[in-house]
């Protein structure tokens, strides 16, 4: 066979993007496809086998619409794109999640797609609610709360409350995260799978959840009403109220349902209750309600129906499964307590080891420091050796000075003592001289009066000698060349030689009297410089006395 008849028998493909509400995936589809094989081959790839909860929808002219599984794709009204685009989306919703959801994957898409229609404000949640579910979200992406590694920000680019919560509070953002961290530090130690299910185990209370609504009208011109189907029946809202529905039709107590064109009837089991007609906006419109109230009945009637091999098999496995993870979760919680714990000591050693590194390297630097300053020590206690010795040696000399000086004051006070007594002695010679001075100034006053007087009567003795003279020889006064030298002339020359004794003896002892005189004023002088000398060398002794005991 030719490479040109292996080309022409390979089949013709189309793309088709697939959109969860994580993810994007293409295909490559074979134009016979039927929307079943394109469904069956999404779901392999997604590893899902609750298949019955899905579809695969696509918008045409403003409307979705699920792809049918018993027609071929290209046959079907699709967009005329490549690739086509489907989302791959929960068509029906369980009655209780926990009971109905077995797997991981069903649970975390449903869990995505309930999230997004709470955002996306498709169900109705009270702003207490949504903070609580939100704590759950966070838990379910980012694990358990470390206040060490989730600080302050860490929410800012998560979308995790409605647009119409945040505009309804005067909130800032930091204080929704706050009290988002406060509900989602008490959730520690549950697992990503748990708390996707306590998300939707709050979720599946709300009035809103799991509901399609459709217009509809009681006659042909109005539309005043809203008719919503979930996974337990049949509701009538008003237009402006979809949370109390006017009236209701459960599951088990309808018995038929049909439309015709724009009409739909809803026939009750109990044949006297009143059938319920109302009208839609087009024909496609109730196909598309008439296929959620099919499948939303085979739902309803196979939870109340003995579980299949293939369900009790699925419930099985989901049993083990989930207490194969509880005893995971346990042991990765043990480890995870263990591992705290053994970080905990392994902080706590590596602080002891701190510890003990700063206590060792005080204790080094204070070795290093006892070293120096046994060292600096070590020299002052070799200085003050020295200084020990020279202070000895001081001390010495000091008590040699000492008794020196004690000898020398001894003999300072010896020679004071002679001084003294020499003093007193002058003093007492110096009082005698002035004594001895007075009484000689006395005595020559005396004598200066005595030679006075003396002098006084030589002079009158001279004149009377001379009177007496001129009295008896009056020729001789006259002519003294002529006169002979008798016995008279001889007397008195001898008269006048004994005058002239008498005048040199007073001459004699006048000088005398002046020569002692003068003699004693040079003893006193000589006196006085001795005094003066004496009491200078006292004066200097005091001194030296002074010094002495201020040396001591």
């Amino acid at each position: 066979m030719s490479i040109r008849g292996l080309k022409k028998k390979q089949p013709k493909t189309f793309k088709v993007k697939i959109i969860t509400v994580d993810a994007e995936m293409e295909f490559s589809c074979e134009m016979k496809w039927k929307g079943k094989d394109l469904f069956d081959l999404v779901c392999r790839a997604l590893g899902l086998r609750e298949t019955w909860f899905f579809g695969l929808q696509y918008t045409i002219k403003g409307m979705c619409t699920w792809l049918k599984m018993d027609k071929k794709v290209l046959d079907q009204e699709i967009p005329k794109e490549d690739p086509i685009s489907f989302n791959f989306l929960a068509k029906f919703y369980p009655e209780k999640v926990e009971e109905e959801l077995l797997q991981e994957i069903t649970q975390h898409l449903f869990f995505l797609q309930v999230k997004k229609q709470i955002l996306d404000e498709e169900i109705y949640c009270s702003p207490e609610a949504t903070v609580l579910l939100a704590s759950y979200a966070v838990q379910a992406k980012y694990g358990d709360y470390d206040p060490n590694f989730h600080e302050p920000g860490f929410l800012a680019h998560d979308e995790l409350l409605p647009k119409r919560v945040l505009r309804q509070y005067q909130l800032t953002a930091e204080m929704w995260e706050e009290k988002i961290t406060a509900w989602y530090a008490e959730h520690r130690g549950i697992a990503r799978d748990e708390a996707e299910m306590n998300y939707l185990k709050i979720a599946q209370d709300l009035e809103m959840y799991g509901v399609n609504y459709f217009p509809i009208a009681q006659n042909k011109n109005h539309t005043d009403l809203l008719l919503g189907v979930d996974a337990k029946g049949i509701h009538i809202y008003s237009i402006n109220n979809r949370f109390s529905p006017n009236k209701s039709f459960e599951w088990s107590a309808i018995r038929n349902i049909s439309y015709s064109e724009k009409e739909l009837t809803i026939k009750p089991l109990d044949k006297k209750a009143e059938v319920f007609k109302f009208f839609s906006s087009q024909l496609k419109v109730n196909k598309l309600i008439l296929q959620l109230c099919i499948g939303n009945h085979d739902l309803f009637m196979r939870r109340r129906k003995v579980d299949s091999i293939e369900i009790q098999q699925m419930k099985a496995q989901a049993k083990e499964e989930k207490a194969r993870k509880k005893m995971e979760n346990q042991r990765l919680a043990r480890e995870k307590q263990l591992r705290e714990e053994a970080e905990r000591a392994k902080e706590e050693l590596e602080r002891r080891l701190f510890q003990l590194e700063d206590e060792a390297r005080q204790a080094n630097e204070a070795l290093l420091r006892s070293q120096e300053t046994a060292e600096l020590l070590a020299e002052k206690a070799q200085i003050a050796e020295e200084e020990a010795k020279l202070l000895a040696q001081n001390a010495a000399e000091a008590e040699q000075e000492r008794q020196r000086l004690e000898i020398t004051a001894l003999k300072t006070k010896e020679e004071k003592r002679l001084m003294e007594q020499k003093m007193r002695e002058a003093e007492l010679i110096a009082v005698k001289l002035v004594k001895e001075s007075d009484r000689r100034a006395k005595e020559a006053e005396h004598l200066k009066q005595d030679l006075h007087e003396a002098r006084e009567a030589e002079r009158k003795a001279k004149q009377k000698l001379l009177d007496i003279t001129r009295l008896n020889y009056p020729h001789m006064v006259k002519y003294p060349q002529y006169s002979p030298t008798d016995t008279r002339d001889a007397n008195f020359d001898k008269g006048s030689i004994k005058l002239d004794l008498k005048d040199i003896d007073l001459k004699r002892l006048s000088f005398e009297i002046e020569k002692e005189r003068l003699d004693y004023l040079e003893k006193s002088r000589k006196f006085e410089d001795r005094l003066k000398e004496l009491k200078s060398e006292i004066h200097a002794l005091k001194l030296e006395e002074k010094q002495s005991g201020l040396y001591s």
